[in-house]
């Protein structure tokens, strides 16, 4: 078989592109697998569809454009941003027939939705509605500790905790820029306009809060990558814990966090064994998520799971991100873990040109039920 292309769709102006770094890494691992991979956006598919303006690394490592005949699958990095760009990327999306190695997952709101209808998946899911007065006035008399979050976003952006106090509500957060917000509100009448102010312009949700603080006033979870491997199968890459900054609402690495390894920190808290149950549980979590979502949603390449272990040691889904960073391997210096998670959506946008998609209609991926 001759030498397989596999184009990376993304947010590009001149030069510029969105994930320059990881990029870079995605173009080498493609190189030592034996393809030839390219970034590209929208735009720059020619008005026939049978040839692409690709941008690769030259010699000296500086970007480069060449034409490129259609790539034999495509991964698609084109992130969230509420610009005309990703409108026009979304359009883009409905009417491109490339061969696909992820569709589009929706936002946060929706794929609660979809997860919710799978009884498999209740007891992982705490309990979420869309953000509006009557919502927000809901879970605060069913919940002391409440999250607001964006439908669409990344990166620990716009997320408010809400904490019932004997003064009132505690409320902790960042904004879009990322800067801290600390604050007591005395009523529910001035929570809820504080709250309205917060999410104005933007749908959010609504969400059960979790007391995931496993160390007093930080914000603890796990990071569970689940990827496609090269046969096309669901394989855990790995997972680490992200402990956040001190008061701290989420546990984002660039908001402050840091990355340990997961047995290192739930052992000296839960013992051998128990530990050993959560892990467990937490990937059978994983395989199932991606087994619902991908059902409803069609076919996906990867996953980066946010889940909360609660101070009695059981796991919660908090988010799904179908376009995942993968730096808490390296954070953690497991660096075999991070080349993985690295070269296995071009391994499986590879498998996908060499069988056109067509897998076996027998076949199913790997559930959570054949991993237990």
């Amino acid at each position: 078989m001759k030498r397989p292309t596999i184009g990376i769709l993304t947010w590009r102006e001149g030069k510029k592109f969105a994930e320059p770094a990881y990029f870079r890494r995605l173009l080498r691992a493609g190189q030592e697998l034996g393809s030839t991979v390219f970034l590209f956006s929208p735009k720059d598919v020619r008005a026939s569809g049978k040839q692409v303006r690709g941008f690769v690394l030259d010699r000296n490592g500086n970007w480069q454009a060449k034409l490129f005949d259609r790539p034999d699958a495509v991964f698609d990095r084109y992130r969230y941003t509420p610009t005309q760009a990703f409108k026009d990327y979304v359009a883009f999306r409905r009417t491109s027939d490339f061969l696909y190695a992820n569709n589009r997952l929706a936002n946060k709101w929706r794929v609660h939705e979809v997860l919710y209808r799978d009884p498999r998946m209740h007891r992982w899911l705490p309990e979420t509605l869309l953000c509006n007065r009557a919502n927000l006035q809901k879970m605060l008399g069913r919940h002391t500790y409440l999250y607001v979050k964006p439908l669409n976003g990344t990166g620990g952006r716009n997320i408010l905790s809400i904490e019932k106090t004997g003064q009132g509500y505690r409320l902790m957060g960042r904004d879009k820029r990322r800067a801290k917000i600390v604050t007591v509100i005395r009523s529910t009448d001035a929570l809820q306009r504080w709250v309205e102010r917060w999410t104005k312009g933007e749908k959010h949700i609504v969400q059960q809060g979790l007391r995931l603080q496993l160390i007093p006033n930080r914000a603890v979870d796990m990071r569970l990558l689940i990827q496609k491997d090269g046969q096309g199968d669901w394989d855990i890459t790995g997972h680490g814990i992200r402990v956040g900054g001190e008061k701290s609402a989420t546990s984002n690495l660039h908001g402050g966090g840091k990355a340990v390894a997961v047995p290192a920190f739930l052992r000296p808290r839960f013992g051998e064994a128990r530990t050993a149950e959560i892990i467990r549980d937490c990937e059978q979590l994983a395989y199932q998520t991606a087994d619902t979502l991908e059902n409803h949603f069609g076919r996906m390449v990867e996953f980066g799971l946010d889940i909360g272990i609660d101070v009695e040691g059981k796991a919660w889904l908090i988010e799904v991100n179908p376009k995942p960073a993968r730096e808490i391997f390296r954070e953690m210096g497991a660096l075999a873990q991070y080349k993985q998670a690295i070269s296995r959506p071009i391994e499986y946008a590879m498998y996908l040109a060499r069988t056109k998609g067509l897998e076996d209609k027998e076949k199913r991926y790997p559930s959570a039920a054949a991993r237990r």
